[in-house]
This record gives structure tokens, C-alpha cells and sequence, in this order.
């Protein structure tokens, strides 16, 4: 069905928007996510006693070498996700082969900022510096609420399609 393949479409074409608005924020607005980058990394905002304090980094160089690799994973992601929904575009009304097979980088960018919010934000945020600890830099359900929607448009745009009738 074409609305299948539209919507498959548009779902990349979403996220790679919001990728690039997050990318484009970051570095428009360097300094507001850098604390954030900063504070979760120096973990000075979680619970006092927690025995995890010794993971702390408070290197500013390696601050903001953190959060250019973040900035540069989500622009990946646009990206990619950009060019992957042009190509699925390009192939909407060609032979189901080729419309898989145009998801190729589709499938990589979505998968990459599944990547960027599970691990990135989830586990090395989350978990290795005990984000979910702190009150004010808590960004554990921002990160998981952006990467089921990813991991949900994955799964969509990953599902073989059929011949159009």
C-alpha cells in the first residue's frame, strides 16, 4: 500500500527533523546543554552519599569533548535520516525491491540516534553517572520518551513491504 510506504516516509522525515532541531539547539545554544553535559559528568547534583562519586569527570576539556561527540551523533542522525527519507521518497512508487532497499540509511540513522538516547543518555548518563539521581539534571525520561520513538519508527520502517497493488 502507498500510505504505507508515505507514512514510513514521513516517520523518517520526522525524526530526522527533530534531530536536526536538537542538533541546531546545541549549537545555537551552546552553553544551556553544556552545563547539562557538565553537571551529569562531574555527577555534583546527585544524591551526597552515593559510593558512584568516584566516576566522576571534571575535566572541562573532556566536558565539552563529550558534548561535540553528542552534537556530532545527532547531526549523524539528521543526516542520515534526511537523506534516508529522500531516498525512500525517490523510491515510493518503484517495485517493492527496490523500495527496501532504499531504507538503507534510513535504517542507519534511526539506529544511530537510538543509540545516541539509550546508551548515550540512558545507560552512560543514566546510569554510569547516576543522572537519575539528580532533581534539577535529570534527563533519563526526556532520553527514553526520544529513543522509544525512534526505536518505534525502526521497527516501523524496518518491516519488509509488499508489491503495490
Amino acid at each position: 500500500m502507498m500510505i504505507i510506504r508515505i507514512s514510513k516516509t514521513a516517520a523518517v522525515a520526522a525524526t530526522a527533523l527533530f534531530s536536526t532541531l536538537v542538533a541546531f539547539g546545541n549549537l545555537t545554544d551552546y552553553g544551556t546543554n553544556f552545563a547539562f553535559v557538565q553537571h551529569v559528568m562531574s555527577m555534583d547534583t546527585i544524591f551526597p552519599d552515593a559510593a558512584i562519586k568516584y566516576r566522576a569527570i571534571t575535566s572541562p576539556t573532556l566536558h565539552n569533548l563529550f558534548y561535540l561527540l553528542i552534537i556530532a551523533a545527532e547531526s549523524l542522525t539528521a543526516i542520515l535520516c534526511w537523506i534516508g527519507a529522500y531516498r525512500l521518497a525517490t523510491n515510493l512508487r518503484n517495485d517493492a525491491r527496490s523500495f527496501n532497499a532504499s531504507k538503507t540509511l534510513s535504517i542507519a540513522g534511526l539506529t544511530l540516534g537510538f543509540l545516541v538516547w539509550q546508551v548515550g543518555f540512558m545507560s552512560v548518563g543514566g546510569e554510569w553517572f547516576g543522572m537519575w539521581m539528580s532533581k534539577t539534571w535529570n534527563g533519563v525520561p526526556d532520553a527514553f520518551r526520544f529513543f522509544i520513538t525512534i526505536l518505534l519508527v525502526l521497527v516501523f520502517v524496518a518491516q519488509r513491504d509488499e508489491e503495490l497493488a
